[in-house]
């Protein structure tokens, strides 16, 4: 079904080549060592058995990818070593954000519309902020929700309340009404700051006795008239005024403190608010920085939401953690992105989700080329659009970051592997304890032996990604969610044995030999049809290449009296320009016969989230229901092609008397 080759052996050559280079070396430690009969006999046996061992491919494939794996290794231990430093010292991330100030106090740290924040005026105001909550009898612990746009004060929120313990709950400002509830009070926020431009959400949902009473702080850094929704709303931005930004001590605010909380995207439910803490922040953003290169010259651009992890979290941590600077976009532009990047002199930007193939539906002009963009950033590149993408835009380097918020199994792809999302090298597997278990791909659910401990995977199997938990380890250990009961459906007790713990990434994933990983589906996202598990995201990739990179989402949808479920795709069309006829034929020429879909949606747009995120399940849940969706519905034929369903076929199909 994929369009990449995994590697699940290697070839004669390079097994030939690297037996040569085994024998080259050990011929070259023999000549060094001269006639020693012991440390003669130490070396035959290493040789021997890095010849005939019992993983020998483990050994070649080390040999192959050794550059690779040197680079990795070095960047790795680099940042842990900072780690380390930082933990010692009892740093969080408002002490060293301090420190940086004293050496880059006139230096841009963020610029939005030819407008520009420098690290001392976040300092400045990161202090204020501090002071007043603090007067304000904020303490330790405390949570306050922030539900502001993109704005060149955004971090200096956060930081600032940092410095006092106060734990931020950053709100997604596309939420509404019950969901914006629960998001608020999900994480026991006891105040909320807004800014001017989201009154409104707010005050849609004033009628809820627990909001109403909490104290509401309104920003608008202009000066202009705020309005006070009720009497328990404040102007933040004129008490601020008189409050002194002179530095205070923070130095019992710990490595092992919240920092603040990021939401899950909410896709297939309510969102839960991930706890991030100043060592996971440390660990996160640094990870990203070391592991692709990047340095305290480089200007980052930013079109992405500042309450999410990659934008607020892996993008501006490197702000506050290595003094970068960042050229900030309120919202996404397609026709405005490279622009802005020989605007602002950038030299890296961040992607996530569709983001790259909306650029690549773009027409073709001069500025596709004439920007200094080096490095992208992000998660999310399909494997299908990476080469294309690259070629277009003249990207020396992609880096590919896999992990959720809160997980402990985070992957780089330093490497420009196309479609991989991250590797861990072979030899170095007791060092970062991450696996594949074999799993059920219909429910997700852990396979288990006769024992009752979890199964690896082989090479080019795919499987649930687990990582190990270890509390005392910043780069395994899991802070889970402010909802505990959401905390421990993510941990698997009794894995390899008893008493270990993993975290649950609820991704299947495939490896190959080299050790690269490959992201294949969400569980719950694969479905079972003709006796074959259909990974939803590789039809879709196909289909949007076919369709000309148009939205799409594909999924299973339930046939009476059937075995598994159909794959239905909906596809944007709004302005019925889809030619079926090339669709079907594309999908007949990359896709096995039980992976094409057997209904087809066309619609004028599709949900999707902040972060480009495209929501299935209330489609899922409306499925090919032609008396209640006016959309059209197309019905695959025994011949391959695709006709619009009339209710007769409808009605065999949902008797039980269509053969499909």
């Amino acid at each position: 079904m994929t369009e990449l080759k995994l590697k699940t052996k290697l070839t004669i050559n390079e097994k030939i080549a690297t037996l040569t280079g085994i024998v080259a070396f050990g011929t070259f430690l023999s000549s060094a060592i001269g006639k020693h009969l012991f440390p003669q006999a130490l070396l035959s046996v290493l040789i021997w058995f890095l010849i005939t061992g019992r993983r020998p491919s483990i050994i070649f494939a080390f040999v192959i990818k050794i550059r690779r794996d040197l680079i990795a290794a070095k960047r790795y231990l680099l940042m842990l070593a900072m780690l380390k430093k930082w933990e010692n010292n009892n740093d969080s991330v408002a002490s060293v954000f301090r420190k940086n100030v004293k050496n880059k106090q006139n230096k841009p740290a963020f610029i939005m519309d030819d407008k520009k924040i420098t690290f001392q005026e976040m300092e400045n105001l990161s202090n204020k902020i501090g002071r007043y909550f603090k007067q304000k009898g904020f303490k330790k612990g405390d949570t306050i929700s922030l539900v502001m746009e993109t704005r060149l004060e955004y971090a200096s929120m956060w930081l600032g309340l940092s410095k006092i313990g106060v734990i931020t709950a950053l709100i997604n400002y596309n939420l509404r009404k019950e969901t914006l509830i629960h998001s608020i009070r999900v994480a026991s926020s006891k105040a909320i700051i807004v800014s001017t431009e989201l009154l409104d959400a707010i005050k849609e949902i004033l009628h809820d006795e627990e909001i109403s009473k909490m104290k509401i702080y309104v920003y608008d850094n202009q000066n202009e008239k705020v309005e006070l929704i009720n009497s328990n709303s404040v102007n933040l931005h004129r008490e601020l005024e008189n409050i002194s930004s002179d530095t205070f001590d923070i130095s019992d605010i710990l490595p092992k403190d919240r920092l603040f909380y990021i939401y899950t995207s909410g896709t297939t439910g309510m969102p839960k608010a991930a706890v991030i803490t100043n060592l996971r922040f440390m660990f996160m953003v640094s990870g990203v920085f070391r592991m692709f290169g990047m340095s305290d010259s480089d200007i980052i651009y930013n079109t992405l939401p500042l309450y999410h992890t990659a934008g607020g979290m892996l993008g501006v941590g490197s702000v506050v953690l290595f003094t970068v600077t960042m050229a900030l976009r309120k919202k996404f532009s397609a026709s405005n992105f490279w622009t802005d990047c020989i605007k602002y002199n950038c030299n890296v930007a961040q992607y996530i989700g569709e983001l790259c193939r909306f650029l690549l539906m773009t027409p073709e002009k001069p500025e596709d080329k004439k920007h200094n963009v080096r490095l992208m950033f992000g998660n999310g590149l399909r494997p299908q659009i990476w080469p294309d993408f690259v070629k277009r835009f003249n990207i020396k380097q992609i880096g590919e970051a896999y992990g959720a918020t809160e997980s402990n199994t985070n992957l780089a792809n330093c490497d420009n592997q196309v479609g991989a999302v991250g590797f861990v090298p072979q030899v170095a597997t007791h060092l970062y304890p991450v696996d594949l278990i074999k799993c059920d791909e219909e429910t997700g659910e852990p396979i288990r032996n006769e024992n009752g401990f979890c199964i690896r995977c082989n090479y080019g199997e795919a499987g649930v990604f687990v990582g190990k938990i270890n509390q005392n380890h910043a780069a395994r250990s899991f802070a889970g969610y402010a909802d505990k009961k959401a905390s421990e459906k993510k941990v698997l007790k009794d894995v390899f044995k008893k008493g270990d713990m993993y975290f649950n990434s609820s991704d299947i994933l495939v490896m190959d030999i080299y050790g690269y990983y490959y992201f294949k589906d969400r569980t719950g996202d694969t479905y079972r049809w003709r006796g074959e598990n259909v990974a939803t995201s590789e039809v879709e990739g196909i289909i949007m290449r076919v369709a000309g990179l148009t939205d799409c989402v594909v999924y299973g949808v339930d046939i009476p009296n059937t075995e598994g479920k159909a794959g239905m795709a909906a596809i944007v069309d709004p302005h019925n320009q889809l030619d079926m006829e090339k669709l079907a034929a594309g999908i007949r020429e990359h896709l096995p016969i039980y992976a094409r879909p057997v209904f087809i949606r066309i619609l004028p747009q599709l949900p999707m989230t902040g972060t480009f995120k495209l929501k299935k399940r209330d489609l899922q849940l409306e499925g090919f229901d032609i008396t209640k969706i006016s959309d059209s519905i197309y019905l695959l034929q025994s011949d391959g092609s695709y006709k619009k369903m009339s209710f007769d076929q409808y009605n065999s199909i949902k008797e039980g008397r269509a053969k499909l």
